[in-house]
Formats: structure tokens, sequence, C-alpha cells
């Protein structure tokens, strides 16, 4: 694959041209040195992934991440030494479609190779993804609006999310509009890396009323509560309402994988339930979310103008999956007329 590297610090550079180099299967094409030349260099020469660093000189790494994806769309990865204290940017960059985050490898000793490893791995999974189409798909048309069936044998209704690039924007949203006192519980999977999945949660719990945790083995979800997906497996039902986390297969692409969550709601959950796809690159979902529908649940995917990222989505609408499809901005609003 071909790599673009966008970071102010020749250090940094260096340690990403290395262990760049030292694959023998992917190609650095072009340095930037701030989030402005980023952009300019990703429309002259687009790259297969972009390393985009966050602290840099006359724009930042979130702003530039903003740029790219309006303009010339393609895979980003968030690479810092300043994981800790740039928690804040890291979720503002993925809000824009930036995909994942990881920390920037040390130069040498254990953890460098470790962070090494950790870095070629997920720069080899964007690399699995399926490409985007550039020119935008011609506008879907909305299904019929139907009434959910009931399912009988529980007493939460459950709203079932899964998210991927731009999802954390588009979670912000969704939460900041829902009031307390929230009569269902809701469960996420968002693709992101375990070790950035705390600092979401309390992201995340800054943005709304509702209380926000990660998810743990053994959770049952519970009225008015946000349960997280806090770990590189999968999230998924384990039967009679209860969470828990299996590691799948090593081919798995997407960790934790929304078909996975999606498909264990049908096999496992007894109770009412409202499936939601929200912004991302991919399929992941779409699949899952059909299987939904199919079973008679209420499904919403987001539409294409409020996406940072429509793949996701828009694989969910053309396998007809999605009862609805909405903006961002109205999902929170009929979330809560579907349980009223």
């Amino acid at each position: 694959m071909k790599i673009g590297i966008v970071n102010d610090t020749p250090m940094m550079v260096e340690v990403l041209r290395r262990v760049i180099a030292e694959t023998g299967r992917h190609e650095l094409i072009w340095i930037a040195r701030d989030g402005q030349e980023a952009v300019q260099m990703c429309a002259w020469q687009l790259p297969d992934v972009v390393l985009m660093d966050l602290l840099m000189p006359k724009m930042d790494g979130v702003e530039a991440t903003r740029r790219i994806m309006q303009d010339t769309p393609c895979p980003i990865l968030v690479v810092t030494s300043d994981m800790g204290t740039s928690a804040g940017k890291i979720y503002e960059a993925m809000g824009h479609g930036a995909l994942d985050a990881t920390q920037t490898p040390a130069l040498i000793g254990a953890a460098g190779k470790r962070d090494a490893a950790a870095l070629i791995e997920k720069i080899d999974n964007l690399g699995l993804l399926p490409p985007e189409a550039v020119a935008p798909p011609a506008k879907p048309r909305l299904p019929p609006l139907v009434t959910p069936v009931s399912h009988d044998g529980g007493d939460v209704p459950l709203v079932a999310v899964g998210a991927s690039a731009g999802g954390p924007a588009a979670l912000s949203v969704i939460l900041k509009s829902i009031p307390r006192g929230f009569p269902a519980a809701m469960v996420i999977v968002q693709h992101i890396d375990a070790a950035f999945a705390p600092g979401m949660a309390e992201w995340l719990q800054q943005q709304c009323a509702l209380q926000v945790r990660l998810a743990e083995e053994g959770d049952r979800p519970r009225r008015g509560e946000v349960l997280l997906a806090g770990s590189n497996k999968h999230l998924v039902f384990k039967g009679e309402g209860m969470l828990g986390y299996t590691s799948g297969s090593p081919g798995d692409v997407y960790r934790p994988s929304v078909d996975m969550f999606f498909h264990s709601i049908v096999k496992h959950w007894q109770g009412e339930a409202t499936g939601v796809l929200l912004t991302g690159m991919g399929r992941d979902g779409a699949a899952g979310l059909k299987a939904l529908r199919d079973n008679g649940y209420h499904t919403i995917a987001q539409d294409q103008k409020s996406c940072a990222v429509y793949g996701m989505p828009k694989a969910a609408v053309a396998l007809n999956a999605a009862v609805e499809v909405l903006p961002v901005t109205g999902i929170a609003a009929r979330l809560q007329g579907i349980l009223i």
C-alpha cells in the first residue's frame, strides 16, 4: 500500500519511515510537515492510508482530517505520541472520518516493537477494507415505514448501535439529544482500539445526561444506561440478556464487529430492540441490520448527507436492511418516538 505521513517532528517521521520500510510491502510516497501541506499532498497523490499526527503548526490533524475527508476521502489513521493529553482531539478527528488511532512507536525497546507491530496491523487491516466510491451514489429510496412486531420476554427496550469512521461525532449528536429518564438501554459497538475505549466512554459521558460506561463480561443492559464495547474482542449477547466478549476468528477485519453484535441480538435477545447503523467505511453491520429487520425489529440507517463516510449505511440501504434512513440529527427524536 502507498502511505502518506503527516508529522512535523523529524524523529517521529524517521520512526514511521523505518516501520513502513521494514514491512517490505508498503511504500512511503510523501511526507507532510503540517496539516495544510497534507491536504495539498492528498490532492496531488492520494495514498491508500494517511498516518496523521494531531499537534502541528499551521493546521492541526483534526482540521486536516476534516478537509481531506471532505475533498479527497481516504483511510486516515491517527498516530500520536500524546494519547493521554490528546484524547479530545483524537475523538474530534474520528468524528471527521479518521478510522482509528494508535501510539507512535518508540525507536528502541520492547514497547517500541509492540507499538510498531500494532501500527502495521492497523495499516494492514485498513488495506483489507473495500474501497469507497468517489462519486455520490443515487439517493436511496426510503422503505415504507412499518410498525415493529412485538418480541415478548424482555422488560428493557434495547437500542443497538453500530458505528465506525465518524462515529464519535455522530454518537455525540445523538446522545446530546436524549434526556435523562430515557426508557431504553443502549449498547454501542464502535470501531475503536481498546486502548482508546475508556477515554471515549468518558468523552461521551460529558456529552449527555445518561450514564456511559464500558460494557463488562456478564453485564445486562439497563434503562437509561449506555454501554460501549471496550475490547478488541467482539461484544455479543450470550444468552438470557447477558453481554460478553468473544475472540472470533483471527481473520476478522472489524474488531469489535457490528455484524456479530447484531446477529447475537437476533439469536439471544428476547425483548424489544431497535438497530441503528451509523457512519463508517466498509460493510460491517449491514448484514446484521438486515437480519434484525428480517426478524421484525425496527432498523435505522444514517443518511448519506450527514455521514462522515457513507459506507456502512450505504451497504445497509443496498440490502434493504433499513426501515428508515434518517439524518443523524433526527435519530434521537425518532428513537424516543418509537419507545413512547
